[in-house]
């Protein structure tokens, strides 16, 4: 896994290393391993236009010695000044190397320098930033992000809070981060990791010195590890049974795609229990499914025969019926995914019930709802404070209901109570389809049906999905169906890593 820490837990490890290291010695490490990834993103350093943008603090510092060692080797550096202060050893340093610096006026007029560039260094706020950036911050962050050079950011994007990724106004949009001694959780969340580009790690000796994480984001081998492996001894018992209440006779497509997901991440066995349109629908994709009728007015049953988790909402309808096997599906000791109809019928008008019905589950329960429905279950809250905030909020959700939450976006975030939010490294914008949501439904009740707990399932699922979305038409624009092509190469994949 790789861990973020917050601002705090960052600043702590900082004080205790710095006490046993000499004065500036903690600088001067991240600015070699900042001026390293520079160089490589030149074509050459020697006659390399290189424009640093400084503020006030030690992120400023880090660019300007940085900015230094690149003059050593022959670039001519240039250093913006976003206001009357930098950091006197850092300005020093680049003036004794050759560098030349000026105060930016703040007229976009002024900033011409940026546009002759080979490479921009925003070193103008670091992880202490909050609140977005004030002039004439703002001005230059337009003026790099409009410049035809690549912009590296010191640390974190100007503008971006470490903490959440929130990005509350104009922020540097950098091609590259160079990030010190330990990942930041707004470089791993949107907005924030929209503005990062690729994130690059320098070890600046901090991680004996910091404790547990804030958020961690799998990598293959991480999920390798937790996927289960039939053994010799496996059958469609032990490999897990998954009952799913998906798709209705309006939201057919819903039954089928729910059912296929987990068929293709390796369930042992499927049952399926729906209106007839649907049981036909899915009996005619998914023959190896075991499926019956049920009334969609009348029953609620759990399904025919013994179950390990259970899936339900895509496409099901939000009927007072539904309602009902809603309470009695949350009633059970099943481990449970809650998806699409399901929440709103958590958010409705009859949903008080219900919700405190889901409070007092005990067994395994994961909500996966997209931002629309999260903030519907957040009273007060409404789409745009969701994909703002997404940490903050899906926090809310998983402390609200007791349970795990995960929210599907730019950026799927994974909370539970207790642990260190995750951020699925895999997501992209292909998985912006209709029916991508109830594959993933299928996908992550086939890992609860295998008994990974719903933490873990979820993290799985949002791996291998989207990496589904990449392998199935390799990295072409893609349906529900093509995911559904994607899944055992995903699966498949993920196992060969491990």
């Amino acid at each position: 896994m790789r861990s973020a820490h917050t601002v705090s837990a960052v600043r702590e490890a900082e004080r205790a290393l710095m006490a046993r290291l000499p004065e500036g010695a903690l600088m001067r490490r991240a600015a070699t391993g900042l001026a390293v990834e520079c160089a490589r993103l030149l074509p050459r350093v020697y006659g390399s236009r290189v424009v640093l943008l400084v503020g006030s603090g030690d992120n400023g510092g880090d660019a300007l010695y940085a900015g230094a060692l690149l003059a050593a080797r022959g670039a001519a550096v240039y250093g913006m000044l976003a206001g009357p202060r930098a950091h006197e050893g850092g300005l020093a340093a680049l003036r004794a190397a050759g560098g030349r610096v000026r105060t930016f006026l703040g007229d976009p007029s002024d900033g011409g320098e940026l546009f002759d560039a080979d490479l921009i260094i925003d070193g103008m706020l670091g992880i202490g930033g909050r609140g977005g950036l004030r002039e004439p911050y703002g001005t230059l962050a337009v003026l790099a992000e409009n410049a035809p050079a690549p912009v590296v950011a010191v640390d974190l994007p100007s503008g971006v809070d470490a903490d959440t990724g929130e990005v509350p106004g104009h922020a540097v949009r950098a091609d590259v981060t160079v990030t010190f001694g330990v990942l930041k959780p707004g470089l791993c969340v949107d907005p924030g990791a929209d503005r990062a580009g690729r994130v690059h790690l320098v070890d600046i000796g901090l991680t004996p010195e910091l404790g547990g994480p804030d958020l961690i984001r799998p990598q293959a081998v991480d999920i390798a590890a937790l996927l289960p492996k039939p053994g010799t001894e496996s059958d469609k018992y032990r490999r897990g049974l998954l009952a799913v209440r998906a798709g209705s006779d309006h939201y057919r497509g819903a039954a089928v795609l729910t059912v296929g997901g987990a068929l293709r991440t390796g369930v042992g066995m499927v049952r399926y229990g729906g209106a007839s349109a649907a049981v036909d629908q899915v009996l005619a994709r998914w023959p190896e499914t075991v499926a019956v009728d049920l009334d969609p007015q009348g029953s609620t049953r759990l399904g025919p025969g013994r179950v390990s988790a259970l899936v339900i909402g895509p496409g099901r309808g939000t009927h007072p019926a539904n309602a009902d096997e809603l309470h009695a599906v949350l009633d059970s000791d099943c481990p449970l995914l809650v998806d699409a109809d399901a929440l709103t019928l958590l958010s409705g008008d009859g949903g008080t019930s219900l919700a405190q019905t889901l409070r007092e589950r005990t067994a395994h329960t994961l909500l996966t709802p997209h931002s629309g429905e999260l903030a519907r279950l957040l009273p007060g809250a409404d789409r745009s404070d969701i994909e703002a905030r997404r940490l903050e909020h899906v926090r809310r959700v998983a402390d609200e209901f007791d349970c795990t939450v995960l929210l599907k976006g730019s950026t799927t975030v994974i909370a539970q109570p207790g642990l260190p939010a995750a951020a699925n490294p895999t997501g992209t914008p292909l998985l912006a389809t209709a029916g991508s949501g109830d594959v993933l439904a299928g996908a992550i009740g086939a890992l609860l049906a295998s008994g990974l707990p719903a933490y873990e399932a979820a993290m799985c699922g949002a791996y291998l999905h989207g990496r589904a979305a990449v392998l199935a038409r390799g990295g072409a624009p893609v349906s529900a169906t093509d995911l559904l092509d994607g899944l055992p190469l995903a699966v498949a994949e993920a196992r060969g890593t491990g």
